[in-house]
């Protein structure tokens, strides 16, 4: 929309102003992502009073700024935040908390220290190895796959080539000498920090997307792949023990951090990803038959996760977690396939009593090693577009006749179900 047009949307509110104020640059165009809620937000500014608008905004002011203001705003934000809603017994540490806004604010900051002490040019070589035989995998997946049409795989392919791969940091650091920190003022280095950060993403208004600068920070214990930039991202964080060990033999990694590389890969051609094309538009660029063929198969894998109970009569929603059940399907499928490659021809031996084949979904099993609380689990189960832990490792390996064999599962028990899914 156009500035005029979003006024025109939503007259209530003094766009003009309030563009004015935030130093906003002219703007051609703006991208509105839900028209709906700036209609709602109008009826809601003229049926409001004044007083009620106040104490609305003032209290997300404090909410917003709860965890960095004096005790007692801390404790009460943190006694409904985590103790009702998510079942905490007691807060973080404080030196946990305050490592934790760091992280928020100087990010690539504390991430240069980190990675100097705990991830080496050498691991990153190593990891960037696995996305490679990873992506090999894919390749040899897609063009062999019955059910997707020649254009299709094609268009495929040049997605899947076109994907960057960040491997533990970024390769420019980010420059924050404009950033003032002053000593013993925590909401105002706080209040800097956010306005630093708002004045650099509104400098990118008008420039070309820098496709090198990295959404997430490198002590990051996470990863994720981005469709608009089409690219994978794995911080240093994640590639620590025991998801991740340059000293490791080949069969934990692969399943841990291989399912992990596979998984980010495989959101890329998922129910959401496959609406995005090689260089991040939005755009369908798959034949209705294979739109179909893909929700078909995507089906089985909702269905199962479905049935899947999570606490008490609360079942898992299989098509709120379809996305994340999909990709993690999918990229173990492709870790155990790279790592067959990677170590073919090796005489691999058994370590610890565990088979070659039993530590690599060992490997992927401790991935997911976690304890939820109840609450956090019910709160979970109708906002988190994830599994819970259990099910992301039981709901996955029940589907891979490589798991049943490696550990003896009767067919039929329910670790080798009668009827598998499979998407890629």
């Amino acid at each position: 929309m156009s500035a005029a047009q979003l006024q025109q949307l939503a007259p209530g509110f003094a766009w003009k102003e309030y563009f004015t104020q935030t130093g906003m640059p002219s703007l051609a165009s703006l991208n509105v992502q839900v028209p709906e809620f700036f209609k709602t937000l109008n009826a809601q500014i003229a049926k409001q009073d004044l007083d009620t608008w106040k104490a609305y905004l003032r209290w997300h002011l404090v909410h917003a700024n709860a965890p960095y203001l004096s005790a007692p705003f801390v404790d009460e934000n943190f006694n409904f935040y985590g103790k009702t809603l998510q079942g905490l017994q007691q807060q973080e540490p404080r030196w946990k908390r305050c490592a934790r806004y760091v992280d928020n604010d100087l990010g690539e900051a504390l991430g240069r220290a980190y990675v100097d002490q705990y991830f080496s040019p050498e691991a990153k070589q190593q990891v960037l190895k696995m996305v490679i035989e990873i992506e090999a995998q894919m390749q040899e997946d897609i063009a062999s796959l019955s059910w997707m049409t020649p254009q299709t795989k094609k268009n495929a392919l040049e997605k899947l080539h076109a994907i960057a791969n960040k491997i533990g940091y970024p390769d420019k650091w980010r420059d924050y000498t404009a950033l003032e920190i002053r000593r013993g003022d925590e909401m105002g280095n706080v209040w800097r920090a956010r306005q630093f950060e708002f004045r650099r993403q509104l400098a990118k208004i008008g420039k070309p997307q820098d496709r090198t600068e990295w959404t997430m920070t490198p002590p990051t214990v996470n990863a994720e792949y981005d469709p608009q930039r089409n690219d994978i991202n794995f911080p240093a964080g994640i590639l620590q023990p025991p998801m991740f060990s340059a000293a490791s033999d080949a069969a934990p990694n692969f399943g841990d951090t291989g399912g992990t590389i596979g998984h980010e890969l495989t959101h890329g051609f998922d129910d959401e990803g496959r609406q995005f094309d090689a260089i991040g538009n939005l755009r369908d660029w798959w034949t209705v038959a294979d739109a179909r063929e893909f929700e078909d198969r995507a089906r089985c894998i909702s269905d199962q996760y479905s049935q899947y109970l999570i606490l008490d009569d609360i079942r898992i929603n299989g098509k709120l977690t379809l996305g994340e059940d999909v990709a993690d399907l999918g990229g173990l499928m492709l870790a155990y396939m790279a790592w067959k490659a990677d170590t073919k021809g090796q005489a691999l031996q058994p370590i610890d009593g565990l088979t070659p084949d039993q530590r690599f979904f060992v490997g992927y099993g401790q991935s997911w090693c976690g304890s939820t609380r109840d609450e956090e689990k019910r709160l979970l189960a109708t906002t988190d577009p994830h599994s819970p832990e259990k099910y992301r490792t039981n709901g996955v390996v029940s589907n891979m006749p490589e798991f049943q064999t490696a550990f003896h599962c009767k067919s039929g028990s329910p670790m080798a179900p009668a009827r598998r899914c499979r998407v890629w």
